[in-house]
């Protein structure tokens, strides 16, 4: 992937008053952000910061989302994500699985380690990741439209919910406007509506009116690759692309990936189908011309990019640059001996994987 990395992760230095700092730490379930101020090099920010993540609030080492005030923007940026990876004992998965993303041709968030330091005690090493918002696709060139997060399992792309097995009461549900109007939440819905109610002889023509086939494609090939099981009703953004009217997928919160679960247990390398899930999945790959480009996709990823010649040395390289300073990380420097043994057992997942998807890739003809 090209990976380029120098000297060390960047400080990030946070200064919280201790009134406000209690105030963040006495309930981690609430949203409301305390200021603080932020130094990046030689430059200071005015920010808001909070807590962050679901289950990950009651971690001992929180997750951080903050907004710049003054200066308004930080390299282009209104927000960042400060991401602990607590649960994941490399620390890299869910950079390694952006950058893999972005070789595939998908857009996706930028993410780099950072170390953290909080009224002058060190916090450890951190993960900072880039917002989808307007800003993500203005640095990208990308034209203006909404971007909704799936924040649960109703962003299945169905009628039909997966928790109660009930029709859902808006097609809309399971998603989080992040920008745009009331009035794009119509052209979601219809998206939805549409998924499942055009003719299996139409659907190869129709959709291609709603979604950017190609774009999928590739999103998926980088979800089967890296096993991001959550991937299909959680873990991305959808994002309608004003100017060819088409929705697009974008990757979000892949520490679950590369072997190991949300929760950093060992998941075995088959355990997601080269076919994958949801309705939207289902249905494109019931067409054969899609099947056979999405065929002709991941066979080539699997000869070229997803293997362990082509990742070696980007996965040696991250663990070599953040090593140092998670040797002073409070929370992480008691696992660094599992943290030495994580490169050979993505290494081993990837090897393991690229096998069995080669050996099913009959099941799309």
């Amino acid at each position: 992937m090209g990976i380029y990395i120098e000297g060390m992760p960047q400080n990030y230095s946070l200064y919280i008053h201790p009134k406000d700092l209690y105030e963040l730490r006495r309930d981690v379930w609430c949203d409301d952000p305390v200021p603080g101020k932020l130094k990046i090099g030689k430059v200071r920010y005015d920010i808001d910061i909070s807590y962050r993540g679901a289950h990950t609030r009651e971690f001992s080492k929180k997750s951080y989302y903050i907004t710049f005030i003054k200066p308004a923007l930080c390299g282009g940026a209104r927000e960042i994500h400060l991401n602990a990876e607590f649960c994941d004992p490399s620390l890299i998965r869910n950079k390694l699985s952006f950058d893999f993303f972005k070789i595939l041709g998908v857009n996706s968030p930028q993410a780099e380690h950072v170390s953290f330091t909080l009224n002058g005690k060190y916090m450890g090493v951190y993960l900072q990741l880039e917002s989808v918002d307007h800003l993500f696709l203005k640095k990208r060139k990308l034209p203006a439209g909404p971007i909704y997060y799936a924040v649960d399992d109703d962003a299945n792309f169905s009628l039909i919910s997966p928790v109660d097995k009930k029709a859902k009461k808006k097609l809309e549900s399971g998603y989080e406007r992040k920008t745009g109007t009331d009035e794009d939440d119509a052209f979601l819905r219809e998206l939805i509506y549409q998924i499942n109610t055009i003719s299996q002889k139409d659907f190869g023509n129709q959709i291609q009116k709603f979604v950017d086939v190609d774009k999928y494609l590739r999103w998926l090939t980088g979800v089967i690759c890296t096993q991001n099981y959550d991937g299909f009703v959680h873990n991305y953004s959808l994002y309608r692309n004003s100017a060819s009217g088409l929705f697009e997928m974008i990757p979000w919160d892949y520490d679950g990936t590369w072997g190991r679960d949300c929760n950093g247990k060992e998941m075995r390398y088959n355990y997601v189908p080269i076919e994958g899930y949801n309705t939207l999945t289902a249905r494109i790959l019931d067409v054969p011309q899609f099947r056979a480009k999405y065929r002709a996709l991941i066979e080539e990823v699997l000869d070229t990019t997803f293997t362990v010649e082509a990742l070696e040395n980007d996965i040696i390289a991250l663990y070599k640059w953040i090593r140092p300073s998670l040797l002073n990380d409070p929370y992480k420097q008691e696992e660094v001996e599992q943290f030495d043994k994580e490169p050979d057992f993505i290494f081993q997942f990837i090897k393991k994987r690229n096998e069995y998807l080669k050996e099913h890739l009959s099941d799309l003809e």
